[in-house]
């Protein structure tokens, strides 16, 4: 029997892709989901047309409109509903193919096989194919690697991760290269001294603990090293969360006016709470200011619960501590939610 295997697809430019799906014509030309291009809103996803022109996820709409100034380029608003359609449609193909499948998101799902990986990799392809959308395939001996594969694989390929070339592939790499860690921790690392993920992979987890926490230091020396599961979650994918966030027309300075635009928000949370049918266990909230430095923070919703007062509640706290000094562009607040017991 061969070693298990996990594979990981990720769908290729998934929204846009979806857009494309229901409106053949736009393909070949660069399309830019998340908005109208002189909205304040952030690019949500771009095509590869739009992406070999510099537009990037999280890009400011106005700096995508200046990169792809006579470039044919189309701007659509998100479309949640569709989108969460198209993928049900995906998944509910790939679990037909009789092998593990766990789903962790609108665009991507982790599969397993103790059989040949690279047979039903080209399995999920054409499965995917049949759609009309197109996936990119990352194999590895566990879901870290696997995920990481991806980014080699994409788009539309197949790559493999596996201990036999993990520090041949990655070793010289940046640690921001790993899935789960960002450039502000990349930053912190290199602090330490730590700049590349075989660095990364040998440093003792203490050090890191010192400088990340005890918890995340060395979490993000098992990521150096490739650590991930080899068994996945079949169970139907659930919302950990749900969030809702507003770009302002207009920045805002008052403190008052951004108390009522967050209880507004966190009305809305609440009523998706609801219709969750599960308790919000922690509250989160995200302000985006003028210069587009982006803060998060969390606390606990105790007792646990659905009410739209307490979880706004929890939410003017932390807006209340984190006291933005410059005008606010964004703002979000987040329920993250129970997870039903299984068995």
């Amino acid at each position: 029997m061969s070693p298990r295997r996990i594979l990981h697809a990720d769908l290729d430019q998934f929204l846009a892709a979806a857009e494309i799906l229901r409106r053949p014509e736009l393909a070949g030309r660069p399309v830019v989901v998340g908005g109208a291009p002189d909205s304040r809103s952030v690019v949500a996803t771009a095509s590869y047309e739009a992406r070999a022109h510099g537009v990037r996820s999280g890009m400011p709409m106005a700096r995508a409109r200046a990169r792809l100034a006579g470039a044919d380029a189309v701007f659509l608003a998100a479309d949640k509903p569709y989108y969460q359609q198209v993928s049900d449609d995906v998944m509910v193909r790939l679990r037909a193919l009789g092998v593990p499948v766990e789903v962790i998101g609108w665009d991507e799902a982790f599969l397993s096989t103790d059989d040949d990986p690279r047979v039903l990799a080209g399995r999920v392809q054409a499965t995917v194919a049949a759609t009309g959308l197109s996936c990119a395939v990352g194999i590895g001996d566990s879901t870290l690697r696997a995920k990481t594969a991806t980014g080699y694989a994409k788009p539309g390929g197949v790559f493999e991760l596996t201990a036999a070339n993990w520090f041949a592939t990655l070793g010289d790499e940046p640690p921001v290269a790993l899935p789960g860690i960002g450039r502000a921790t990349s930053r912190a690392l290199a602090e330490l001294g730590i700049t590349t993920v075989t660095q990364l992979a040998e440093a003792r987890p203490g050090l890191v603990a010192q400088r990340l926490g005890p918890q995340r230091g060395p979490y993000y020396v098992s990521l150096g090293r490739g650590v991930g599961r080899t068994e996945l979650d079949t169970a139907p994918w659930l919302p950990r969360s749900r969030s809702r966030e507003e770009t302002f027309p207009a920045d805002i300075e008052d403190r008052a006016e951004l108390h009522t635009r967050l209880r507004e928000l966190a009305s809305r949370v609440a009523d998706d709470v609801v219709a969750e049918g599960r308790d919000c266990v922690r509250v989160g909230i995200r302000v985006r200011t003028r210069s587009f430095r982006t803060t998060t923070r969390s606390r606990a919703l105790v007792p646990p619960g659905r009410d739209g007062g307490a979880i706004a509640a929890v939410a003017a706290e932390l807006l209340d501590e984190l006291a933005p000094d410059r005008p606010v562009r964004l703002l979000g607040v987040r329920a993250e939610l129970t997870v039903p017991a299984t068995g």
